[in-house]
C-alpha cells in the first residue's frame, strides 16, 4: 500500500486511529510547517465578543490560568479600553506569573497602548482595518489618516518595549495592493503580522493563494485568525499552517462574534493527529478546559460538537454497537477516531437504548444486570419494546426504562 512506509505512530497508536493518507508523500511534499506553531487563544477577548456572554473578573482569571496550564503559547485577555472591569482583569492576569505571553488588544491609538501599559503586559495585538471598502463605509477613514494611525501606534508600542502582532482587519476582502501599503509601512516594527478572515468569508483555497501573495512582501511571521461564519475556520487554520503560518488564534469551544472563531481543542487536536505538528499544548486538558469556559460563557455545547461534544462518544446504531463491543478492550480506536483519555475525558463510551438499538447492545446491557443467559425470542421481545419506547418518548431509554422492560420477561 502507498502509505507502508509511513512511521505508523503519525497515523496510529492505542489512543488515536486516523487516516494514513494524511501523511503520504503526495500529499505532504509541498507543505510549510512551522517548527513551532503558536497557539494564540483569544476566549477572553473575541470569545467574549459573542452576542450576550461576559466573564467576570474572576473568570477571565480563572480561565486564563487555565488556558496556561494546558500549555496554550500566548492568551490575548481583553482590551483595557472597553471597561474598568477588563482594565482590572488584564492588570492582574499579569500579575499571575504565567508562562504564555499575556497580549491586551489595542486599537491604533497612543490612548489605547498606555492602557495596555499601565496593565503590564508584554505584548499587545493592534488592529487596524485593511480592506478600502470597510475603511470608507464603517470607519468612514480615508488612505492616509489609516496608514498614519498605524504608523504612530506600532512605532509608539515597540518604543515602549511592547510586541508587537499587527492585526488586520477584514484582509481577506482586501484589496491587496492597499493592504501591502498597509504592511509595509509598519513592517520594520511589527513582529508579526495577523491577517483576520473577520467575516469568516474566505475558502480555504483562497487562504493558501493569500498567504503565498503575502510571502511576497511581508517577511515577518504570518498568523491566521479566523471565523466560522460558513464553518471553515478550523479548515482555514489548517491550510494557512501547511501553508506557511505560524499562529492560529482560537477560541475554547469557538465562542466569539456572530457564529465564532476557530475552536481551541478542534484546532489543536487536528495539528497534532491529522498533521502531526506537536503543539506542546496539553491535549488532556483539552476537555476540562471546554467545560470551564462552557460554564462561564453560559453558552450550553451542542451535543454534536466535536472533540468535546457528549454525542462523539454515544453509540445507539445497532451494527455500530456490535463492532464496539468487538473492539473495546482490544483495539477501540476501530470505531473511534480517538480515545477519550486522549482529551482528559473520564466518562467512557456509552451505548445508547433506543429506535437505533440491535440484540448485541441488549445482551451486552442485559449481562450489566447480571444476566448471562437468556433466549432468542427474549431478546427479540425487549428489543422490540425498547424500540417501541423510544419512538413513543422520542428520545432514549433511561436505565430504569429499560429495567422495566427486563422485568416483563425476566425475573431479575
Amino acid at each position: 500500500m502507498v502509505w507502508c512506509n509511513i512511521v505508523k505512530s503519525l497515523w496510529s497508536s492505542d489512543k488515536w486511529f486516523v487516516s494514513p493518507y494524511n501523511f503520504v508523500e503526495d500529499v505532504v511534499k509541498n507543505f510549510k510547517l512551522p517548527e513551532k506553531p503558536i497557539i494564540h487563544d483569544t476566549t477572553l477577548r473575541d470569545g467574549e465578543q459573542q452576542a450576550g456572554i461576559v466573564f467576570r473578573k474572576n473568570e477571565k482569571i480563572e480561565i486564563a490560568m487555565a488556558l496556561d496550564e494546558a500549555g496554550v503559547h500566548r492568551i490575548e485577555v481583553g482590551m483595557p479600553a472597553v471597561s474598568k472591569e477588563d482594565f482590572e482583569a488584564i492588570k492582574e492576569i499579569s500579575k499571575q506569573g504565567l508562562n504564555a505571553m499575556v497580549m491586551a488588544f489595542v486599537r491604533c491609538l497612543k490612548g489605547d497602548v498606555d492602557l495596555a501599559l499601565k496593565c503590564d503586559v508584554p505584548g499587545v495585538v493592534m488592529e487596524l482595518p485593511s480592506s478600502k471598502h470597510l475603511l470608507f463605509y464603517a470607519y468612514k477613514w480615508d488612505e492616509e489618516k489609516a496608514i498614519g494611525r498605524a504608523v504612530e501606534a506600532v512605532e509608539y508600542a515597540k518604543s515602549h518595549g511592547l510586541f508587537v502582532t499587527f492585526f488586520t482587519i477584514d484582509a481577506t476582502r482586501a484589496e491587496l495592493d492597499f493592504f501591502r501599503k498597509v504592511v509595509e509601512a509598519v513592517h520594520n516594527h511589527m513582529d508579526s503580522l495577523t491577517f483576520a478572515d473577520t467575516f469568516g468569508v474566505c475558502s480555504p483555497w483562497a487562504i493558501s493563494y493569500l498567504i503565498n501573495k503575502f510571502r511576497e512582501f511581508v517577511k515577518k511571521p504570518i498568523e491566521i485568525h479566523p471565523h466560522n461564519d460558513f464553518g471553515l475556520a478550523v479548515a482555514n487554520a489548517l491550510t494557512a499552517i501547511v501553508s506557511g503560518a505560524v499562529g492560529i488564534h482560537t477560541t475554547v469551544n469557538g465562542i466569539g462574534e456572530r457564529a465564532g472563531n476557530a475552536p481551541l481543542e478542534e484546532v489543536v487536536l487536528a495539528l497534532e493527529l491529522l498533521l502531526g505538528v506537536k503543539t506542546g499544548v496539553k491535549l488532556n486538558k483539552l476537555y476540562d478546559l471546554s467545560k470551564l469556559v462552557e460554564k462561564y460563557s453560559k453558552v450550553k455545547l451542542p451535543p454534536h460538537k466535536p472533540i468535546v461534544g457528549e454525542t462523539p462518544f454515544m453509540i445507539e446504531s445497532g451494527i455500530i454497537a456490535e463492532w464496539w463491543l468487538n473492539v473495546k478492550d482490544s483495539k477501540p480506536t476501530e470505531v473511534i477516531p480517538f480515545t477519550p483519555e486522549l482529551i482528559g475525558r473520564q466518562k467512557q463510551v456509552e451505548l445508547i437504548l433506543g429506535k437505533k438499538s440491535g440484540k448485541a447492545t441488549i445482551r451486552y446491557e442485559l449481562s450489566k444486570l447480571g444476566v448471562s443467559e437468556t433466549s432468542e425470542e427474549d431478546v427479540t421481545k425487549i428489543l422490540n419494546d425498547v424500540k417501541e419506547k423510544s419512538i413513543e418518548k422520542k428520545a432514549p431509554l433511561t436505565r430504569e426504562e429499560f429495567l422495566e422492560i427486563v422485568k416483563k420477561y425476566i425475573r431479575i
